[in-house]
């Protein structure tokens, strides 16, 4: 298993994009407002999982790691969320592009506006914590990198 590169994260950012600015034009009409806190959730989940960092952080720390599978289930919610953050905030990303021009003409872009900034802030915020998680549950005895094999032939 490889640690997340950033290509990954670009693409899933690519395609949320998409997804939010062409969803917006084609049902901005139909659609209901943005509740405010509609992307916080993401920030709710970046909380969790610095806080999972810093323990598995300790553990590796301290030696005290006595089985690796509650760290390879924390590397992997690790790149799942990573991989949603970076769909989540190019979706947020794309939101804003299609509103931001919008706010001064219609009422409820300005005020969904402000939740796709909140839902971008959060998606970073969750795209950060993964990461960092990630970060913390390399080996620090074998200086692990995130290199391809070699091929000697």
């Amino acid at each position: 298993m490889h640690f997340t590169r950033p290509r990954d994260l670009v693409i899933a950012g690519l395609i949320g994009f998409g997804i939010g600015l062409l969803g917006l034009q084609a049902f901005y009409d139909s659609l209901p407002g943005l509740p405010l806190l509609a992307g916080a959730t993401l920030f709710v989940l970046a909380v969790v999982e610095v806080i999972i960092a810093v323990s598995v952080r300790g553990k590796i720390r301290d030696g005290r790691v006595v089985a690796a599978l509650p760290v390879a289930r924390s590397v992997a919610l690790a790149k799942a969320s990573s991989v949603f953050g970076s769909l989540m905030l190019g979706a947020w990303g794309g939101a804003l592009v299609y509103l931001l021009p919008k706010r001064d003409l219609l009422i409820a872009a300005a005020a969904d506006s402000r939740s796709a900034i909140v839902g971008a802030v959060s998606a970073a915020v969750l795209v950060a914590a993964a990461l960092w998680l990630e970060h913390c549950c390399r080996n620090p005895d074998t200086g692990e990198r995130d290199e391809p094999p070699r091929s000697t032939g």
